[in-house]
This record gives C-alpha cells, structure tokens and sequence, in this order.
C-alpha cells in the first residue's frame, strides 16, 4: 500500500476470522462468528438454504438509522405542501434507498426501512392541525390512492 502512498488506519482496521471455516472455530472457542461493516452493509457469515457456506449482507444498523433520521427531518420539512407532492418525493428516497441496499438477503432491512418511512409519515401528517388528520385506516386508505414505492430487491449477487 506504500507504493500507492496509502496508509492503514489503525484504529479502524483489525483481522477477523472470517470465512468458511470461522464458524466452527469461533464455536470451539464460545463466540458467535464476527461481522465486518463496509460500504453501509453488514457482511456476515451463514448458510444458503441448501447447507452451503455463503457471505451474506445486511444494511448497517448505523446507516439506517442515519437515513431514517434524514428522511424524518424532509418530511416534517414538507408537511405543509399537499400530500401526492410529498408522496413524489419520498418515492424518489425510498427508489434510491432501494437501488442501492436491495441486494440479495437484504429484503428485510429495505421493508423495515419502508415501515419506518410510513410511520414517520403518518406522525407528520397528523401534526399538521391541533387535531389528528389521519387514523391508521385513514393513513392507509390514503396510501392505496398515492401508493409509495414498495421495497425490491434489484441486485441478485448470486445468479
């Protein structure tokens, strides 16, 4: 990395045990095996339905609370403006959001992604007046005429 002109960061970077084999070792040791996070995503060792070694990701905890905190602040931001203008919005985080954290054995954390995003909207909305605007039947009878971007997995990493 000298020949780059790159130096590591030693406080940020350490050797795991990670691979095929880590799972058993750490389980002779008492440990669960251990995570890396890179890229905002989680990377963690388990198995593929049939029984087979595979590296699989999730979105970073840190990460996703980060964008979940942005996406709170613009909607309180833009509760004021009619609610298909806020809904257009949100559709274009949420299709970015899941172009890139909806890869293979993530589905799970772009859906409760999406969740938090619905429940974040459904308090703005209803504290646009001292009374409440919407019930969750409401809320969702709304969101059947002004549908937002539902979550989708767009990257299959392994076929």
């Amino acid at each position: 990395m000298k020949h780059f002109g790159l130096e590591l960061e030693e406080s940020k970077s350490r050797l795991i045990g990670f691979g095929r084999y880590a799972e058993e070792r750490r389980r002779q040791e008492g440990k669960k095996p251990e995570t890396f996070t890179f890229l905002g995503f989680t990377h963690y060792c388990s198995r593929s339905r049939n029984g087979k070694f595979r590296v699989k990701r999730k979105t970073s905890r840190k990460k996703s609370a980060k964008k979940c905190r942005e996406v709170h602040r613009k909607i309180r931001e833009m509760r004021t403006i009619p609610v298909p203008h806020i809904i257009m919005k949100l559709n274009q985080i949420l299709v970015g959001y899941y172009h890139y954290y909806g890869i293979t054995d993530n589905s799970k954390g772009i859906t409760d992604f999406c969740y938090r995003v619905r429940r974040s909207l459904f308090y703005c909305l209803n504290r646009r007046s001292q009374k409440k605007s919407y019930t969750w039947d409401a809320f969702n009878d709304m969101l059947k005429v002004y549908p937002p971007a539902r979550p989708k997995i767009y990257v299959s990493i392994y076929g």
